[in-house]
């Protein structure tokens, strides 16, 4: 990891992104535009909020004022932590809250990076609605490119807007104050759908999860294979279900032996808030444990069965650093005659990449898109 220079109104910032893809900087324009514009509209007594900043680029440039940070990823408290101690001296609030644990307002101004998903950005909005003190502000910035489908009517529904300021390098921020429109009312919190077999409920999710409201098409490729896998796991055993979503692996292998232990791991506090609510629909009181980690945990432990349907695209980026970052965390974790069993676009050649982890390595199933692949340690 390499620091770079970044110019905020505290002074220059030393800035990594830890684990992304070489050459790639923790901040973009979209966060310099909306550092300029909070310094125009910030008093001394004014609280702020930070929403889904990425790599603590906002949180330090505005440092030396009373900022609460709230995130999805549980990539931003390693991050933060990781510039923090690049800049010493500054003020920072190193606790970094998220929506299984949110913050009380009210706050004067909320700084919120615009996601790419258009219905996550009407959840936040109604929820920033709720929790901004009368008369407060908020500044929603991003990329151009990655502003979602509907932008416009999205903000129409929820907020007012006030002002659009002038784009520059690319990126764009929208000032708006509250509306009336609140989270707790919203008939799209949560989306889902039915699986049918085994786990015959409704597996559902909030706005962040991805496919929330139909079966991925990957998973749907791994799914008839877990009926066998599972009951190879001895007894007594323990199952991952990584990167976890709606949880529908994990949820679909407790259904079937509800006797093991399954832990869920995903990098979104709404993945794992939407694993806990299906959980509740399943029948007795099965063993779990839920992480919200990227990846998983040094403290977590080992498993005889993981199962993973890693994503490929961290914000804008797409690449396979995420889904080889996940693969040495399996390797590292997998019990004496575990297995991984994970699906991928078959263009990414994930066989190539499971090789450098795991000393065996099938196929199961191909199609003309993804293939299933199991791997263990063991020749």
């Amino acid at each position: 990891m390499t620091d770079a220079i970044f110019q905020a109104s505290v002074g220059e910032l030393a800035l990594v992104r830890p684990g992304g893809s070489p050459g790639l900087r923790a901040w973009d324009a979209a966060d310099e535009l909306l550092l300029d514009a909070a310094a125009t509209r910030l008093q001394p007594e004014s609280r702020v909020l930070v929403v889904d900043d990425q790599f603590g680029a906002l949180t330090l440039g505005l440092a030396g004022h009373d900022v609460c940070t709230l995130a999805d990823s549980a990539v931003l408290p390693n991050s933060l932590a990781a510039n923090v101690a690049r800049n010493p001296g500054l003020s920072v609030n190193l606790s970094v809250m998220n929506w299984r644990s949110v913050p009380s307002g009210p706050f004067d101004l909320v700084v919120l990076r615009i996601p790419r998903q258009a219905a996550y950005l009407a959840w936040i909005l109604r929820w920033i609605n709720g929790v901004l003190a009368d008369g407060g502000q908020i500044l929603a910035g991003g990329m151009i490119k990655h502003l979602p489908d509907r932008s416009v009517e999205v903000f129409s529904e929820a907020v007012v807007t006030d002002e659009v300021l002038p784009a520059r390098k690319k990126a764009r921020v929208v000032v708006c104050h509250g509306g009336s429109a609140l989270v707790r009312e919203w008939p799209d919190q949560w989306k889902g759908y039915r699986l049918e077999g085994a786990l015959s409920c409704r597996v559902e999710a909030l706005p962040a999860v991805f496919a929330r409201d139909r079966l991925d098409i990957g998973t749907r490729e791994l799914l008839p294979l877990i009926p066998e896998a599972v009951a190879r796991v001895p007894e007594r055993g323990r199952i991952l279900d990584l990167a976890c979503g709606n949880g529908v692996l994990g949820l679909s292998a407790l259904a079937r032996r509800p006797e093991l232990e399954v832990h869920f791991s995903d990098v979104s506090s709404q993945a794992i808030a939407s694993v806990e609510r299906n959980l509740s629909s399943l029948p007795g009181s099965p063993t779990v444990q839920l992480w919200h980690q990227d990846g998983v945990a040094d403290e977590a432990p080992d498993y005889d069965l993981i199962l993973l349907n890693p994503p490929f695209h961290e914000g804008g980026v797409v690449g396979d650093h995420i889904a080889l970052r996940l693969f040495r965390d399996a390797a590292r974790h997998l019990a004496p005659g575990g297995r991984v069993l994970m699906v991928g676009n078959r263009h990414l050649g994930y066989h190539r990449s499971l090789k450098k982890y795991f000393r065996n390595v099938s196929q199961k199933v191909a199609s003309p898109r993804f293939v299933v692949f199991e791997a263990s340690r063991e020749p």
